[in-house]
């Protein structure tokens, strides 16, 4: 699926969420950033769950107050396959 509305920081984050071997440098406000601008993100507080709905798809996100980066292995995977799953992939 084309992704016109995607600037070069989503389009950064998308393919980075996207590759082999995982990104251990995937920024949280890079993440959200994307999210938001392929579908609707409500990040509550800070360090609040963060809920993600794209093209129907739902998912759920958590992340620590302080976290500045998605470390988690298991996290990424899960953001790409919500991806997958509302028909976005890396290809521009």
């Amino acid at each position: 699926m084309p992704h016109p509305h995607l600037n070069g920081r989503h389009t950064h984050a998308l393919a980075a969420i996207f590759q082999h071997p995982i990104a251990h440098n995937l920024e949280w406000h890079a993440v959200i950033g994307l999210l938001g601008a392929l579908g609707t993100v409500d990040d509550g507080e800070p360090g609040g769950p963060l809920h993600v709905t794209i093209n129907g798809e739902q998912a759920t996100f958590t992340r620590g107050p302080f976290e500045k980066d998605v470390t988690d292995v298991e996290t990424v995977m899960s953001i790409r396959h919500l991806l997958e799953r509302a028909g976005i992939n890396a290809e521009p």
